[in-house]
């Protein structure tokens, strides 16, 4: 419950919103805000002309201290990296009418993922929370012009990385019913008809519960290995069971292995197939995962 003095209150979800694009972790950008809090209520308030304005530079400035050491556990991390799955996305909302404001997809994460943290900060903030260059060259401690340059080309990674796609919300949700099925088949070339030809999958299992070690690139390879994982299952006698639900802003899957959560999956999609399959199975990142009454 929010105290009527949180000076967080009113810009909870614009921080959180950034703090969880900039990492892409819930759990962090919750710390993130914890810490900001705790520096806020120790600076002089007499100097603050804009709490929102001071609490935006001390988020910003916290986020890409964390994603120095971040990069470090990067690069032993097994296997694949995913961002962690939000469910209600409604509270990271940055309550904002451009293009970007909505897209919460691993697809733009993982793009972000590949940005610097400048670049991430500046193109973030100038572009999804409409923050004017002049502030944000004083959060970053850079020129406007520097600023500008480091949003232009996360800009264009964007673009190119992320092409406009003319995929409705019910062509995604009938896309990824169509891989439901098509795995509990167990048949490879019905799941290669869904996939794009350069399709790719990514599993992450944080070294603590089995996945794929690395990306799984094209239609075939991808397709065999879902169907190999359904055939596997039924082997093994597992009750497996798929529940719709929204990750992400988007909808997406539980999977549950004889009762137990056992990872979400998500698709990207462009037209009429679907172009990537993120699965995350690192149960570090499904502790917020609500109560599994709330998807049945």
């Amino acid at each position: 419950m929010k105290r009527a003095d949180d000076p967080l209150s009113a810009s909870r979800s614009k921080l959180l919103g950034l703090a969880y694009r900039m990492l892409g972790s819930f759990a962090d950008a919750e710390d993130v805000l914890q810490d900001a809090y705790l520096r806020y209520a120790g600076a002089g308030r007499k100097a603050i002309r804009s709490t929102e304005a001071y609490l935006v530079t001390i988020v910003t400035r916290l986020c890409i201290d964390k994603l120095k050491s971040a990069r470090a556990k990067r690069e032993i991390y097994v296997g694949p990296w995913l961002p962690e799955p939000v469910f209600d996305a409604d509270q990271i909302s940055p309550d904002s009418a451009v293009e970007l404001a909505d897209d919460l997809s691993f697809a733009l994460m993982l793009t972000l993922e590949r940005l610097s943290a400048s670049e991430r900060a500046a193109f973030l903030l100038h572009d999804v929370f409409e923050t004017p260059f002049s502030e944000i060259a004083a959060m970053l401690g850079k020129s406007e012009a520097a600023c500008r340059q480091l949003a232009a080309r996360s800009r264009k990674a964007v673009r190119q990385e992320r092409p406009s796609s003319q995929t409705s919300e019910d062509q995604h949700r009938t896309l990824l019913a169509g891989f439901v099925e098509a795995m509990a088949s167990g048949d490879a070339s019905r799941l290669q008809t869904l996939l794009t030809d350069d399709a790719i999958a990514i599993s992450d299992g944080g070294g603590v519960k089995q996945a794929a070690l690395n990306p799984i690139y094209g239609a075939d390879k991808v397709a065999r290995f879902f169907a190999g994982l359904s055939r596997k299952a039924k082997r093994n006698g597992l009750k497996v069971e798929v529940v719709p639900t929204e990750i992400n802003r988007l909808p997406g899957l539980l999977v549950y292995f004889d009762g137990a959560m056992d990872q979400t999956i998500s698709i990207d999609v462009n037209g009429d197939h679907i172009v990537a399959i993120y699965a995350v199975r690192n149960p570090e990142k499904l502790k917020a995962l609500p109560a599994p009454a709330l998807f049945h």
